[in-house]
């Protein structure tokens, strides 16, 4: 059972929530609307030139590219989760308390796996929601502070969850293509219409300083992350890499109390726990059982193991990894998995 997918979506979560402490400190002199256009640009910006770095260096391709037949599916990503979300969440802040929008933000984990278990019929066993229901309490008694309203700004905010929540399923089906590129592509479009709507407010520029500061955290915080994202969702599915995702949480708040010197509250310490349990849960996680593969025809990153069986032609690609257009035979066969792109398949066996 491979368990690569694991420190990817643990090392996205990190860096993602490690992302927020830093833009709370950046609020002060940005507008909240512009700094999420600057975190997508810088995010776009950052990946880009990455993006130009390799193809200047001639490094070798081993991902696929995006095709034609993907850009509506990307161009549904980028409006639901670089536009529709951060909307929904700018009218909802401005409708309600603080406390309560850090709270509700949590649905985004709910929705994620929810979608993923009812639309796209990914195996979600009871250890699995055990776990992320422990670890979703977990944040949510890490947002929590002491009262909760609910009224359009809740429903703004619980949409702008639904939009996130459907971006990261539908991003799923997307992820045998470059993870890269996709984040690149939504951080470049999402800053572009979010920066523009931003000056539409009567927002301004902030001081250089604040800007080159919000460009370096959306680039780690939101580009790199969302790049690892995708590479997660590949390995594991939406429900798992959702529910890993979920400890971004966690991971800024900690990292609050070190940055301000702070002793760690019983809120930080329960949440902790909560969070361990169901990572543990999760890492204990054994999904073993007779499954059969159709017949398949895909492009992606891949080595000759188990499920890649098939002949090379002359103008195929040298070494491993690589990445072509290939096909897998029907195959019938029992070992550990996870929901990756070559077992989203029914239970009947």
């Amino acid at each position: 059972m491979s368990r690569i997918g694991i420190p990817i979506a643990l090392l996205s979560a990190l860096l993602f929530g490690a992302s927020t402490p830093f833009a709370k400190l950046l609020l002060g002199s940005v507008n909240p609307w512009m700094m999420a256009g600057l975190l997508y640009l810088g995010a776009g910006i950052g990946l880009a030139a990455l993006h130009l770095s390799r193809t200047a260096l001639q490094l070798p391709e081993t991902e696929a590219p995006l095709r034609r037949a993907d850009i509506p599916r990307l161009g549904l990503v980028i409006l639901a989760g670089g536009v529709g979300g951060p909307l929904l969440l700018m009218f909802g802040l401005a409708r309600t308390d603080a406390a309560s929008a850090s709270l509700l933000l949590n649905l985004e984990g709910l929705t994620t796996m929810s979608i993923a278990w009812l639309a796209f019929r990914e195996n979600v066993d009871r250890r699995l929601l055990l776990g992320a229901f422990a670890i979703l309490a977990g944040a949510a008694i890490l947002s929590w502070q002491g009262r909760a309203s609910f009224d359009w700004g809740t429903l703004l905010i619980a949409g702008a969850c639904l939009c996130w929540g459907i971006d990261n399923n539908l991003t799923r089906t997307l992820s045998s293509a470059d993870p890269l590129r996709i984040a690149m592509l939504k951080g470049l479009v999402a800053g572009t219409v979010n920066l523009i709507l931003a000056f539409a407010s009567g927002a301004k520029l902030p001081p250089s300083d604040a800007l080159l500061a919000a460009g370096i955290v959306g680039f780690l915080g939101y580009g790199v992350s969302l790049a690892l994202f995708v590479l997660a969702l590949r390995h594991l599915g939406a429900a798992r890499t959702g529910a890993y995702f979920s400890l971004a949480p966690f991971v800024g708040a900690t990292l609050a109390v070190v940055m301000l010197g702070k002793s760690p509250s019983a809120k930080l310490l329960i949440a902790g726990c909560l969070m361990g349990l169901g990572l543990w849960l999760h890492l204990s996680e054994r999904h073993d059982h007779k499954h059969v593969h159709e017949a398949l025809e895909h492009e992606h990153r891949h080595r000759h193991d188990e499920h890649h069986q098939h002949e090379h032609g002359p103008d195929m690609p040298p070494g491993e990894p690589h990445t072509h257009w290939h096909r897998h035979a029907p195959l019938l066969h029992r070992h550990p998995h996870y929901p990756d792109l070559h077992h989203r398949h029914g239970h009947e066996y």
